[in-house]
């Protein structure tokens, strides 16, 4: 299934990012909780002070199971969001307004599992790593260059670096206690 995408385009952090992510999460906690089991979390670049980023807000939702939280897929479109099957075994995932134009993306995701788990200790290991996040984003910013109009290898580009840094974090934030919230 293919969608007419956005261009690709990185820019410097903006510190509103975290107020869109609060304002858009007390939306959703009030229209998805029947089916909330876990926090709403703030993930993605857009979750990193400093990291420059595509401008969407990634926001990932906990859920109990992806069968038991389908109809929340409807609910989530009465607030603007478009679903796509895009890794649907895993997540329900979610961009609004449309793909053309993208401010939000939405995980629905099942608690505890690695999909859950490896992009929040990604970005608590880059919010405590600023030579880290300073790769990353020269990484995406020439990534965003060589793959402007095509999302699937820019994100299948990016996926060394991500994993490589992803299971150190893994590591790191068992060793160090670090909670979901980071």
């Amino acid at each position: 299934m293919t969608s007419p995408d956005a261009p690709i385009e990185i820019v410097s952090y903006d510190p509103v990012w975290p107020t869109r992510f609060e304002e858009e999460a007390a939306l959703l906690r009030r229209q998805l909780a029947p089916w909330l089991v876990g926090p709403i979390e703030h993930i993605g670049s857009t979750a990193v002070p400093g990291l420059a980023a595509k401008p969407v807000i990634d926001i990932m939702a906990g859920v109990q199971a992806l069968e038991t939280s389908r109809p929340a897929i409807a609910a989530a479109t009465e607030l603007g969001y478009r679903y796509w099957p895009y890794q649907a075994d895993v997540e329900h995932w979610f961009c609004k307004p449309s793909p053309a134009f993208r401010t939000h993306h939405l995980h629905l995701i099942p608690v505890g599992t690695p999909q859950w788990l490896r992009p929040i200790a990604f970005r608590n290991y880059l919010r405590a790593h600023a030579q880290v996040a300073h790769e990353y984003a020269a990484l995406k910013q020439r990534l965003a260059q060589e793959h402007r109009l095509d999302r699937e290898r820019y994100t299948d580009a990016k996926r060394p670096f991500i994993d490589r840094i992803t299971e150190i974090a893994l590591v790191w934030g068992h060793s160090s206690g670090r909670t979901a919230s980071g």
